[in-house]
C-alpha cells in the first residue's frame, strides 16, 4: 500500500498498481509512443528546412532525445513512481509554483500534440477518399469533429490499455514499414529514384546551414517525444530498476532508424518542394514508388488510425493532469469535479476540449499553410523546456541517497549535454517560427493566471495547502 497526502493534509492508503509489463510490453508501450504523427505528418516540413538531407535533423533529435533518455533512466530507477517530470522537480528544487509549472507544460503539450493529430487525421481522410486540394473549412470541421469525438471517448471513461496499445503499434509500425518497403522496392528497380537528393542541402536564404538545421532538428524532436511517457509506467513494470535502461533505449533506437530510413525513402523518391507542401507526405512517397500498386489507397487510413491512438492518449493525460492539479488545489475546484455516473473528469474534459479547439482555429486562420508544422513544433518546444529542467533535477538529485537496491546512474556529462542541447533548440536564435512562441506563452499565460485565481480562491475558502503535495497522484484517474 502506498500513501496518498490529501489537499486537506490527511493521508489515506492506497493500494499500489500491478506490476503487469515485461521487457515484450513495455518495448511496445515506448515504440507505441514515439512512433505516430510526428513521421507521419512533418518529414516534409523538415525537409523543407534542409532540403533532401531530412534524416540529419531526425538523426540529431535522435541523438537529444537519447541523451535525455539516460537522464530520465536514472530518476525513474531511482523513483520507480508515476509523475515523471513533475516529481523529478519536486524533488530536486521543492518549488511548488516549478512543480505546477512543469505539470502544466507536459499537459499544454498533450494538447498541442493532439491538435496537430486532428490536423492530420483531417487531411488524411480527404487525402483517402480521393479529394487531392482539400477546402480549408473543411479540414477545420472535421478536425474540429475529431476533437470532439475525442471528449466523447474520453467522457465515457475510456482508459489506456496495454493490449490495445499493442494493436494499434503494430499498425503504427506496418504503415511505416510498408513506405521503407516501397523504397526498397523503387531503389531496386521498381520506380525512379534520385540519391543524390539525399546529400543535398537546401536551406531559406535567411538561414545559414547550421540555423536551418538546428530549426529542422526543433521540429523533428516532435517525432522522437513520447519516450518521457513511459516513466508513467514504472509503478506497473516488473524489475524496473534492470528492465528500463534496455528496453528503453532499444525502443528509442528503433523508432530511430525507422524514422532515417523514412526519411531517405521520402527524399529520394519525391522532391522536397511537393514533400513539404503536402500534409500526408508519405501518401505522395508510395504513390511515387509504388505507382501500380494500391497502398497509396490504404495508407491514409492507416495514417488516420495510428494518429488517433496518439491523440487519445494525449487528450487522456490531459484531461487528468488538470483533473489531478484540480484536486490538489492549484487549479479551480470545479475542473476537479467529476460526473457521477460516468465517474469521469467532464469538466477537465470539457477545458482541454476548448483550448484544443482554439488551437485548431488559430492555426487555421492564422497559419494555414503550415498548421501542422506550427503544432508540432510547439509541442517539441514545451517538451524540450521540461527535458532541460529534467536535466538538471537529475543532477541536483545525486544529493538523495535511496536504497541499497542500487538504480542507474548515467555519466555526469549527459545531463550537461542535455541541458545546454535542449535549451537551445528553446531558445529563439535556434530558428523557430515566432508563431510557436506565441502558442506556447499563450498557454502557460493561460495556466499561470489559473493558478494565482485558485489561491485567491483558496483563501476565500479557508484552504491553506494550495500547492502540488503529491504529483505521484497527478495523473491518477477518477474512474
Amino acid at each position: 500500500m502506498s500513501e496518498h497526502t490529501t489537499g486537506t493534509g490527511t493521508t489515506e492508503k492506497q493500494p499500489e498498481l500491478r506490476r503487469v509489463m515485461g521487457p515484450g510490453l513495455l518495448l511496445l508501450f515506448v515504440v507505441g509512443d514515439i512512433l505516430g504523427t510526428g513521421v507521419y505528418a512533418l518529414v516534409g516540413d523538415v525537409a523543407g528546412e534542409v532540403g533532401g538531407a531530412a534524416w540529419l535533423p531526425f538523426l540529431v533529435a535522435f541523438a537529444i532525445a537519447t541523451i535525455t533518455a539516460f537522464s530520465y533512466l536514472e530518476l525513474v530507477t531511482k523513483y520507480p513512481q508515476a509523475a515523471g517530470a513533475a516529481l523529478y522537480a519536486h524533488k530536486a528544487f521543492g518549488i511548488h509554483f516549478i512543480t505546477f509549472l512543469v505539470a502544466f507544460v507536459v499537459m499544454c503539450s498533450g494538447i498541442t500534440s493532439a491538435s496537430t493529430a486532428s490536423r492530420a487525421f483531417a487531411a488524411n481522410f480527404f487525402t483517402g477518399v480521393g479529394v487531392e486540394d482539400a477546402p480549408k473549412a473543411g479540414v477545420l470541421i472535421l478536425a474540429l469533429v475529431f476533437m470532439a469525438a475525442l471528449a466523447a471517448i474520453n467522457y465515457r471513461g475510456v482508459g489506456e490499455s496495454v493490449k490495445l496499445n499493442v494493436i494499434l503499434t503494430i499498425v503504427e509500425i506496418t504503415g511505416l514499414v510498408l513506405v521503407i518497403l516501397v523504397g526498397l522496392w523503387a531503389f531496386t528497380g521498381g520506380g525512379e529514384v534520385d540519391f543524390s537528393r539525399v546529400v543535398a542541402f537546401e536551406t531559406a536564404e535567411d538561414k545559414n546551414t547550421f540555423l536551418a538545421i538546428t530549426a529542422a532538428t526543433s521540429l523533428a524532436f516532435f517525432a522522437m517525444v513520447g519516450f518521457e511517457d513511459s516513466v508513467n509506467m514504472a509503478e506497473e513494470t516488473k524489475d524496473p530498476v534492470r528492465t528500463f535502461p534496455k528496453i528503453l533505449l532499444s525502443g528509442l533506437s528503433i523508432a530511430g532508424v525507422v524514422y532515417i530510413l523514412v526519411s531517405i525513402v521520402a527524399v529520394a523518391l519525391v522532391p522536397v518542394g511537393k514533400l513539404e507542401e503536402s500534409d500526408t507526405p508519405l501518401v505522395e512517397v508510395v504513390r511515387a514508388g509504388a505507382p501500380g500498386l494500391p497502398i497509396d489507397t490504404i495508407l491514409p487510413f492507416m495514417t488516420m488510425f495510428a494518429v488517433s491512438n496518439t491523440a487519445l492518449i494525449n487528450m487522456l493525460m490531459a484531461s487528468r493532469l488538470i483533473y489531478g492539479m484540480a484536486r490538489q488545489h492549484v487549479l479551480p475546484p470545479a475542473l476537479g469535479l467529476v460526473h457521477p455516473t460516468r465517474r469521469s473528469p467532464w469538466v477537465a474534459i470539457i477545458f482541454t476540449t476548448v483550448i484544443a479547439f482554439g488551437l485548431i482555429a488559430y492555426v487555421s486562420a492564422f497559419a494555414s499553410s503550415n498548421a501542422i508544422s506550427i503544432l508540432g513544433g510547439t509541442t517539441s518546444l514545451l517538451l524540450l523546456s521540461v527535458f532541460a529542467v529534467v536535466n538538471v533535477a537529475v543532477l541536483v538529485l545525486r544529493r538523495d541517497v535511496v536504497r541499497a537496491g542500487g538504480h542507474f546512474t548515467t555519466p555526469t556529462a549527459l545531463p550537461v549535454i542535455g541541458f545546454l542541447a535542449s535549451l537551445y533548440l528553446v531558445l529563439p536564435f535556434s530558428g523557430r517560427p515566432v508563431q510557436q512562441y506565441i502558442v506556447a506563452g499563450g498557454l502557460v499565460v493561460i495556466g499561470v493566471v489559473l493558478f494565482f485565481i485558485t489561491q485567491l480562491i483558496n483563501k476565500q475558502l479557508g484552504i491553506k495547502s494550495g500547492r502540488i503535495t503529491d504529483p505521484t497522484h497527478l495523473g491518477s484517474s477518477p474512474d
